[in-house]
């Protein structure tokens, strides 16, 4: 390369102008200055057009080398800065991998109700009780006649209880089931006595406020032998609570009350000894011996067999677990809320 030819030295200026370019965006700048539209390079390719033919041809060739080889310096200029800065990022960013680990959080975790639920599976499971499932859309046989529920019973009306746009074989609406005994029914027509099983599930009634939900969950418990008393029915639910509840200081009362498929009834209350609920009796399940035409209903004597059946709310439970205030919580899905329990 010749530093006198206006070319070469033209090609020298530009690389010399392109490495003394620090960034991207002042290689740029210089990159106008000889390639642009009024750059030097625009120029001479302007000037061809004055010259022969011939001297043309010879001169078009070197200004189209020069051309290329101003371009390539280019390219290789944004390169190298390309490269320096990606370097000065990395060691910016550089991790020192002898610093202790950062633990990672948990992807997710039980809600409140299923942990529950699940408790309370594997309590009754433990003394013997099996655990049945079935469908939350219901007829009226088995959610109502079936309970020994009358047909002016106010839990059959609207307000009550929820509705589908459908009917049974009968012609009777289907409705969302208000509470899982049907299952205690249904299960007890497929099985032979003695029957203990639990049915936890979800169930529907129209309520909704701090307390009630018009969705919420229900574990029903029913024991049919030839010789079960509502002493067995104490027992085995004092003993639950205490379980689930871990501890040993609960007191347990039964107060007389009505239920249409139990015969005797009983609210069945509980006090804890300590804590925030200190001395306060809580309704926490009704219960009773199961009614004789309910009895019938499962296809069986109730000369023979004999047995009790219980209902608690999973939701009333878990508030007293955990001490939450507001059912709300448990469906508001606020994350807040629900990674306490994660």
């Amino acid at each position: 390369m010749n530093d006198h030819d206006p070319i070469d030295r033209l090609v020298s200026e530009a690389q010399a102008a392109f490495e003394a370019a620090a960034q991207a965006a002042a290689l740029e700048n210089v990159k106008a200055r000889f390639l642009g539209r009024n750059g030097s390079v625009t120029e001479l390719l302007k000037g061809l057009a004055s010259l022969p033919p011939d001297e043309k041809r010879a001169r078009g060739a070197r200004v189209n080398a020069a051309k290329t080889a101003i371009e390539q310096a280019l390219e290789r200029r944004r390169e190298a800065i390309a490269a320096a800065e990606l370097e000065q990022r990395l060691a910016q960013q550089s991790i020192d991998v002898t610093l202790p680990g950062r633990q990672r959080s948990v992807g997710g975790a039980l809600h409140p109700i299923l942990r529950a639920w699940q408790r309370i599976e594997e309590i009754f499971a433990s003394i013997g009780f099996d655990v049945a499932d079935g469908p939350e859309i219901e007829n009226d046989w088995f959610n109502f006649s079936a309970l020994n529920n009358p047909e002016n019973h106010p839990a059959r009306s609207m307000q009550d209880t929820f509705y589908v746009d459908a009917n049974d074989a009968e012609g009777r609406p289907l409705m969302l089931r208000t509470h899982t005994s049907p299952m205690q029914v249904r299960y007890a027509r497929m099985h032979e006595p003695p029957v203990r099983v639990i049915a936890p599930g979800r169930v529907y009634r129209v309520d909704s406020d701090a307390t009630h939900s018009p969705m919420f969950h229900q574990v029903e418990g029913l024991w049919i032998d030839e010789n079960v008393s509502f002493a067995d029915l104490k027992g085995v639910y004092t003993e639950f609570l205490r379980r689930f509840f871990e501890r040993d200081d609960l007191k347990v009362r039964f107060r007389p009350s009505f239920f249409p498929f139990t015969e005797p009834s009983a609210e069945i209350d509980m006090m804890f000894t300590s804590g925030p609920n200190e001395g306060r009796w809580l309704e926490i399940s009704g219960a009773g011996q199961v009614h004789p035409n309910v009895v019938r209903n499962f296809g069986l004597d109730p000369e023979r067999w004999i047995g009790f059946a219980f209902g608690s709310g999973i939701e009333r439970l878990a508030m007293l677990r955990y001490g939450i205030d507001d059912l709300r919580l448990f469906f508001d899905g606020d994350l807040r809320f629900l990674q306490q329990f994660a």
